[in-house]
């Protein structure tokens, strides 16, 4: 059987601690945060929040909810808000008196309509919800239509209108008022099934799903990224995640990328994190410079800003060390463009699902990426590659991606149907093509037996400034096996010169296939054609959606008739 996994070895994982316990008391071999580093800064105002006052605050806090609510074991609070310095305090108190959180990836996402925060509401039975003010009108009236009481609304920001409370005022009522509860505490084992989160995954088809996340889950995917990057080991050379570095957290913690990689691993590992309600490009960059940003960690688009625009060169980018893209492996174009304006800094890839929590390849601290790499396998990983037939693949041969490891979902909560396809003998199904090699994961796709990276081909595609977004796929072809479709949006100025002007849309596929075919060999030339499309479907952490642009290859595919050899 062809079982791919990192060999390094992994320190013995806690399995009797919550979340909070592990952030705050859980020291074996951890960096040690300086005393003047704080957990969070708030952009707008530069405010600090210690490691003392995060603590205080999630304490506090847990005495309020337990006292004005009854929360504890498996009570479930929403959060529904953009990214705020009070949101992992909230969190943590949920978890201290035994509760579970439901956000991430769609589930508090600010974006959402009224029908769909209804139907997370009454899937979770939630007995709380904390927002911003800036959602409160949606949140208000999906309340009253599961039943909720508007007194069961607590607002991150003291802006809000009156009559609903503030976070801070029950950090003061937690402070002031006997404790009210006792921190869960778990037996040796018991982390392993004890939920932290619900986290619904944005599937192709159908309403989200919950997935149901575990203390030890996340607890065992810190210790996995960190001995990945050698940040527990003393004897490391050229570390570039160091206690006091500086980290800004322009991804949202409504989504899994956000939660485990800003709100918990940099945590752990002693960095400070620049809370970042929304996203703005040249507030961003101002940011960067004003707190001294050592590391970023971004998606695709993202990357594409830092590449295009011309703002970025207005600005001093020289302290960043660090440059992390997930959601979907960039092109060689854009990792050597972006290594010209970050020049000080190591770029890496990963890749990750909310069913397999959260990282499960990531790129060590090399230089720059492999081109349409996902990343190496983190240790306590396993991985196969399952081929149409059924068969497993040997390395460097394509097929669906399958994980298991630690830090895996236990399933879909109340899915035994969903449970079935995705959760298998202990391994995730991902529903990704992939190929693994020395032990790195590629989306590929096959043409005459040759390998294409998409991300390649993407990326080469965004270099147009009439393109706004872009996602290559194989489509079937009965000569070649498949061959590149690529499906692109246009940017805003292209698309008003376009409108509904036929004649001008095939102009614009006209010019992104001679864009390639000028550029790249014979056999990843858009064979498949161009599509224009008005997005490109992406799920809440922006982790572009493949599978459902292939469905539709596939039915393209089959209504043409065959085509001729070329």
């Amino acid at each position: 059987m062809t079982i791919f996994r990192n060999p390094i070895p992994l320190p013995d994982f806690p399995d009797n601690l919550t979340i909070p316990q592990f952030m705050f008391e859980h020291q074996d071999n951890r960096p040690v945060r300086h005393r003047n580093a704080p957990y969070f800064i708030e952009d707008a105002t530069g405010r600090r929040v210690s490691h003392e006052e995060a603590q205080h605050r999630t304490y506090s806090l847990a005495n309020a909810f337990s006292i004005k609510w009854n929360i504890q074991k498996d009570d479930v609070v929403c959060i529904f808000s953009p990214n705020h310095i009070d949101y992992a305090p909230v969190v943590w108190a949920i978890h201290t008196v035994g509760g579970v959180i439901t956000q991430v990836s769609p589930p508090a996402n600010p974006n959402y309509t009224l029908s769909e925060l209804e139907y997370q509401l009454a899937t979770t039975k939630a007995k709380v919800v904390v927002t911003h003010p800036d959602c409160l009108e949606t949140v208000t009236a999906a309340a009253k239509a599961v039943g909720l009481s508007t007194s069961a609304i607590v607002l991150l920001d003291a802006r809000g209108p009156k009559g609903f409370i503030t976070t801070d005022e029950l950090v003061l009522f937690g402070t002031t008022e006997p404790e009210n509860y006792s921190p869960v505490v778990l037996k040796p084992g018991e982390a392993r099934t004890a939920l932290a989160f619900q986290c619904f995954s944005s599937g192709t088809t159908g309403k989200p799903k919950a997935v149901a996340i575990t203390h030890h889950a996340l607890i065992a995917n810190i210790i996995q990224m960190a001995t990945h990057f050698k940040i527990t080991d003393p004897h490391a050379k050229n570390k570039r995640k160091l206690p006091g570095d500086v980290a800004i957290a322009v991804l949202p913690f409504f989504h899994i990328y956000g939660l485990f990689i800003f709100m918990h691993f940099l945590m752990y590992s002693a960095m400070s994190i620049v809370v970042v309600p929304k996203f703005n490009f040249k507030e961003f960059l101002k940011s960067i410079v004003k707190y001294q940003v050592t590391h970023l960690y971004m998606v695709p688009p993202q990357i594409v800003l830092m590449c295009k625009h011309p703002e970025a060169k207005k600005y001093d980018l020289s302290r960043i060390k660090f440059c992390m893209s997930g959601a979907a492996p960039l092109s060689g174009d854009l990792l050597k463009q972006i290594v010209t304006v970050i020049p000080n800094a190591v770029v890496g890839q990963g890749y990750g699902l909310t069913e397999t929590f959260s990282v499960s390849s990531i790129d060590p601290e090399i230089k720059i990426a492999k081109v349409g790499s996902a990343g190496k396998l983190i240790p306590g990983i396993d991985a196969k590659i399952v081929k149409p037939d059924g068969t497993l693949g040997k390395e460097g041969e394509q097929g669906e991606l399958l994980v298991a490891g630690d830090c895996m979902a236990l399933c879909y909560l109340n899915n035994p149907e969903a449970n079935a396809s995705t959760f298998v003998d202990g391994w995730v199904r991902t529903g990704d093509e992939c190929i693994i090699k020395d032990n790195e994961i590629y989306e590929i796709l096959k043409v005459k037996g040759f390998q294409v990276a998409p991300a390649e081909l993407e990326g080469h595609i965004l270099l147009l400034p009439d393109i706004a977004d872009a996602c290559v796929v194989g489509l079937p072809d009965d000569y070649s096996g498949e061959v590149p479709l690529a499906f692109v949006v246009p940017s805003a100025k292209a698309a008003q010169r376009i409108g509904n002007d036929p004649a001008k849309k095939e102009e614009l596929k006209k010019i992104v296939i001679k864009h390639v075919a000028d550029a790249k060999s014979h056999y990843k030339w858009l064979a498949g054609g161009v599509e224009i499309i008005e997005a490109i479907p992406r799920n809440n952490s922006g982790k572009l959606l493949r599978r459902e642009l292939r469905e539709r290859a596939k039915a393209m595919a089959a209504s043409k008739p065959t085509r001729a050899k070329l």
